[in-house]
């Protein structure tokens, strides 16, 4: 994004004394020693008027009254009338409408002015007369004057404040898109920390376990240890392709994170009776039970379901051991999806406390993780008895 450079510091202290050495070269054209201490005195004034432009604007213009009273008491031929100098008055006016913060201060600048318009002018004390006309006439062309560089500076003020705002917003927009980049980065990298558990985790511990059972029964059980070696075979070759879609993510040789998240959601639900088939395998004594129509779940839905499945049952694989009974319900209620897996522990009791929100392995975590993104609810725990619980309950959504 391209933004607007701002002028130096110096450059603004250059200006204003710039502005200063004029006021105070226009005294040279006054004799009297009054005359030229004013002057000078206002143009000193004016290098500080960005500082403190409201002051600057009472003390200008309290030498400019001064300096019309001394030339009353003195009696000068034209006395009352504005000077060169005088321009500092207007310089401070326009310094106050731009840089002051409380808008009342830029009025009282104008009023202050106006006022001093009208002085310079001689009072407008009798209208009727030639003398009074000219002095009419001239106070009405200086205000108008003074009222036009009024509005004008009120205007490039508005504009500057207006140009300042669309800065920051753009600045605090820029700071937001690069805050949400970064929380979808790590979103991503936790579904692909995800992924990476769900298929490394499960698809270990039936290889695992294949591998110990062929070692055992290719003595004994050629058959039943070439079975094993199978099952070893096509659970790696399907572990191998889940990992080279997520390298591939990782590597960036994708073309998008969204084709990596479709070819993910392919997996449903319909893959649950070949998990199912591959945990039996295994050794796991499994009941798969789908009550309802699986309607209105929506595919990251599918996979939600899928992964926690797959999750539960790579856990009873590990921790009760292949001979556990495992059930697997799917209820499909109204308005909501239910998953329960229940292990017996292999006839073992389940020690510790259920499980909180914040504990458990990278498991646990990640099935709750995937159900909060729902907006369901997850709950795992030792059963009242031998045997582990995991259940969840998503709400069903129509499909994208």
């Amino acid at each position: 994004m391209t933004r607007r450079t701002r002028p130096e510091p110096w450059i603004h202290k250059a200006y204003d004394l710039a502005v200063a050495v004029l006021v105070a070269y226009s005294t040279y054209f006054y004799d009297t020693m009054g005359d030229r201490a004013l002057g000078l005195s206002m143009a000193l004034a004016l290098v500080f008027r960005r500082r403190v432009p409201m002051i600057v604007m009472m003390v200008v213009s309290t030498l400019a009254l001064a300096q019309s009273l001394l030339a009353t008491m003195f009696a000068k031929p034209l006395a009352g009338e504005a000077t060169g100098y005088d321009v500092a008055i207007l310089i401070a006016m326009v310094t106050v409408v731009s840089h002051t913060e409380r808008m009342w201060k830029a009025y009282v600048a104008g009023g202050i002015v106006l006022v001093a318009n009208i002085v310079a002018a001689g009072g407008l004390d009798s209208p009727t007369s030639d003398e009074g006309l000219d002095s009419l006439n001239e106070c009405l062309t200086t205000t108008g004057i003074c009222a036009a560089v009024w509005l004008t500076t009120y205007v490039l003020r508005t504009r500057r404040l207006y140009v300042a705002a669309l800065e920051d917003r753009a600045s605090t927009a820029e700071r937001e898109r690069a805050h949400l980049a970064q929380l979808a980065a790590a979103e991503e990298r936790a579904e692909i920390a995800r992924e990476l558990h769900d298929v490394v985790a499960h698809s270990l511990a039936v290889m695992i376990i294949q591998a110990d059972g062929a070692s055992y029964a290719i003595q004994t059980d050629q058959d039943k240890a070439y079975k094993a070696m199978q099952t070893i075979a096509g659970t790696g070759r399907d572990a191998l392709e889940d990992m080279r879609r997520i390298v591939d993510v990782l590597r960036g040789t994708r073309e998008s994170g969204a084709e990596f998240d479709a070819d993910r959601r392919r997996v449903g639900l319909a893959h649950l009776e070949p998990l199912v088939e591959r945990a039996r395998a295994a050794g796991l004594h499994v009941d798969l039970n789908i009550d309802g129509d699986p309607q209105g779940l929506s595919a990251a839905d599918e996979l939600t379901l899928f992964r926690i499945a797959q999750e539960g049952m790579t856990n009873a694989l590990r921790h009760a051991g292949p001979q556990a009974q495992v059930s697997v319900t799917l209820e499909f209620a109204e308005g909501a999806a239910i998953l329960e897996v229940l292990d017996d522990g292999a006839g073992k009791l389940a020690g510790g406390t259920p499980v909180v929100p914040g504990s458990g392995g990278n498991g646990l975590v990640g099935m709750r993780e995937r159900v909060d993104v729902h907006g369901g609810r997850f709950t795992a725990g030792p059963r009242l008895g031998p045997g582990w619980r995991i259940k969840v309950e998503l709400p069903v959504r129509t499909a994208a």
